[in-house]
């Protein structure tokens, strides 16, 4: 029986363009990451680097005014992080403080892979929302691009899922979501040392760059910031409370809508 010979067909330049953005998709190994920490001045942020680097360099009891850069190598990649200044939950931040912030992006050149936005688990709302965009938009609508939200305290869920957290918190903190590609990971801050979940968060950061590019690029659109506005204010002044509802308090009321379920 004669068969008919297969037809072969080369592949036209469609196809040749898909190729070659998938294969620009896959996550490469990093030599070097370099990332900046955001989020509030005390739940979580700085211990959330010092997790990163598996040591205390950043200091958490007192409130940080200047940007600090840390090294460390995880994995055989060489890892940066810059801690900055967190922003108040209910004062003004003065202006000294978000120049200080958007000084962050610089001490990485040429720029970080990745912003880790560290929420803390608990009562998210409007005013939490507006804060993290009043602080973020500092660096200009591309840094979403490459932004991921990490979630801090979540061991209070118990049984709750973060996927149920985020539903159940509403627009606002799905608002902080949407901007970032939902790209979010959940740290556990107990585990120091050795903290396996340090790797799996790098992993994820390369598989953003992958996605969307190598790194923020420092095209900050500078503004003015209006002294009449926002007053700076002595540290004194403006205190360093912990975010209200927030960290180990909230499992009590976990707790209580568990047992309402």
């Amino acid at each position: 029986m004669n068969l008919l010979p297969v037809a072969r067909y080369a592949s036209g330049p469609e196809e040749e363009t898909q190729k070659t953005a998938t294969a620009a998709q896959v996550p490469k190994n990093l030599p070097e990451i370099r990332l900046v920490v955001l989020g509030w001045r005390w739940p979580g942020k700085s211990l959330t680097a010092n997790t990163i680097l598996g040591r205390e360099e950043f200091h958490l009891e007192r409130a940080a005014e200047f940007c600090v850069t840390r090294e460390t190598e995880v994995e055989g990649r060489q890892v940066v992080v810059v801690d900055t200044p967190g922003w108040f939950s209910t004062q003004d931040t003065p202006p000294s403080y978000k120049q200080e912030l958007v000084r962050g992006a610089s001490l990485c050149p040429p720029g970080p892979h990745a912003f880790l936005l560290v929420i803390p688990v608990g009562m998210f709302t409007d005013v939490d929302r507006a804060r993290i965009e009043e602080h973020v938009s500092l660096f200009g609508e591309h840094v979403w691009n490459h932004t991921i939200v990490v979630f801090t305290w979540a061991e209070v869920l118990r049984n709750i899922s973060i996927e149920r957290y985020i539903h159940r918190e509403g627009k606002e903190l799905q608002w902080v979501l949407r901007k970032c590609k939902k790209r979010f990971f959940v740290i556990n801050n107990s585990i120091f040392g050795e903290n396996p979940q340090v790797g799996k968060l790098l992993r994820k950061v390369e598989k953003m760059v992958a996605e969307e590019g190598d790194h923020y690029s420092l095209k900050v659109e500078e503004k003015p910031l209006d002294q009449n506005q926002n007053p700076a204010r002595s540290p004194q002044e403006l205190g360093a409370r912990p975010k209200q509802n927030s960290g180990p308090d909230l499992s009590k009321t976990l707790e209580a809508e568990q047992t309402c379920n």
